[in-house]
């Protein structure tokens, strides 16, 4: 066995040295001064241990579809309509899987939070209770079902990995029903896992492997360093609290099935009987299988580029989905959203609603729910006032007409900022 300070028992004796306000002062000065997603990314830049925020950060192999999936947006220009007589603050409330929510996005399930900030998934559900919208949880999350069912009692959707053990797997969905989860989200586009280069160099584990280099990196983290080393260690709470965090590899090696089908599929809502979506659309001929199948909801989604490299900008396929699953089928769309005209955009183009990922965990690393919070509060205001200058007062209005406000064209260097983009977090067109 080796010794690391949580087996040594370190964590029981710093609970009692409440030093993390002090450590963590200088990140809450620079959340308080973030004024959009790409200071957020910078903020969590600062704040987390390396190998964490390019866990984060990161997509698959050389990072194309990650860039393209930010880039896709300059494309769509917005022609707006004038003299509308709208005033702030417009109706941004939709439904999402039946359910009335305050906004049309919400923060995609996500796994293993606590590596982030030591408030984990709990952040993210205050955020999402706090503005009144969809809250998704990963089957990988470091959280228990129960503890966020009684945390919020807000809509919530419960993500599903393609698992080997079906015991498992009800086991799970039993529990998700009995927590208050009113929709299930099958992931479908992980079957084998992505291949992350960044993790590869920073030699990613969790926990760190205490080597000298992790060290040093953890001294100038000192916020993030103490935040772990001062609370219990990560397990996967939603699947096995005995399987610890360091075992993610190993476990969803073994758990994963690459084999599983659309009649495995059937199994599993037959298993659900509740509003289900398919995680990972994008294609217009899967789509239509997954309704036939009994899908309810299609989320087009490429896991955020972390998967296969050149996948397309999920904004760029979301119309040809929409024009196949017909105008009454629920689509969620994720995927390269850094503002809240982005969101416009996708609600625009087919989406009903829309998940973020990044955004809302550079907050959750950057300053736990204070920082998810401001997250959405600035994607929040962002969307308001695109759809205010747009002329649309609401949702459906913008879904109705959106297809007339955006216009692809061709893309230009004018549409990046400068040669230093890529450091505020921007994807693509440094010049």
């Amino acid at each position: 066995m080796v010794l690391n300070p949580h087996k040594l028992g370190v964590h029981k004796v710093l609970k009692h040295i409440p030093l993390n306000a002090l450590f963590d002062a200088p990140s809450k000065a620079r959340l308080r001064k973030a004024v959009n997603i790409a200071d957020l990314r910078l903020c969590a830049k600062q704040r987390a241990h390396k190998m964490v925020f390019d866990y984060l950060d990161a997509g698959a192999d050389d990072e194309i579809s990650l860039r393209r999936g930010k880039d896709a947006y300059s494309e769509l220009e917005m022609h707006f309509h004038i003299l509308s007589g709208l005033k702030p603050p417009l109706d941004l409330s939709t439904k999402i899987f039946g359910k009335d929510v305050k906004l049309p996005f919400f923060g995609c399930p996500t796994a293993g939070n606590r590596m982030f900030h030591w408030e984990g998934e709990t952040a993210a559900a205050r955020a999402a209770k706090h503005h009144g919208t969809l809250y998704g949880l990963s089957s990988l999350a470091t959280t228990g079902i129960t503890e966020i069912g009684q945390l919020t009692d807000g809509p919530k959707v419960f993500q599903l990995y393609v698992w080997k053990d079906r015991e498992l797997v009800k086991e799970v969905l039993s529990k998700a029903k009995e927590g208050g989860f009113d929709a299930m989200a099958l992931t479908v586009d992980f079957t084998w896992y992505g291949n992350r280069e960044r993790d590869i160099r920073n030699d990613f584990s969790i926990p760190p492997k205490y080597s000298v280099r992790q060290m040093i990196e953890a001294i100038r983290k000192p916020a993030w360093t103490y935040d772990f080393l001062s609370h219990e260690p990560y397990n996967y709470a939603c699947i096995n609290t005995e399987v610890p965090a360091d075992s993610l590899a190993a476990f969803v090696n073994s758990q994963i099935a690459p084999e599983f089908n659309w009649r495995d599929a059937e199994w599993l809502l037959g298993e659900w009987g509740l509003p289900s979506a398919v995680k990972g659309v994008c294609r217009p001929d899967d789509a239509i299988k997954a309704v036939e199948t009994g899908f309810s909801t299609m989320w087009v989604s490429n896991h955020g580029a972390r998967q296969l490299e050149t996948s397309p900008a999920t904004i760029d396929v979301l119309p040809s989905i929409r024009e196949a699953v017909g105008p009454d089928v629920e689509i969620i769309m994720d995927g390269g959203v850094q503002r809240g005209t982005d969101i416009a955009k996708a609600l625009a183009l087919g989406a009903d609603s829309v998940g973020v990922g990044k955004p809302y965990l550079y907050g959750l690393a950057a300053g736990g729910t204070e920082g998810v919070i401001k997250a959405y509060d600035i994607l929040k205001v962002e969307l308001d006032r695109a759809m205010g200058l747009l002329g649309t007062g609401t949702v459906d209005d913008l879904k109705k007409r959106g297809p007339g406000l955006i216009k692809r064209r061709g893309a230009s260097a004018r549409d990046y900022p400068d040669r230093y983009a890529y450091e505020r977090g921007y994807g693509g067109g440094v010049i």
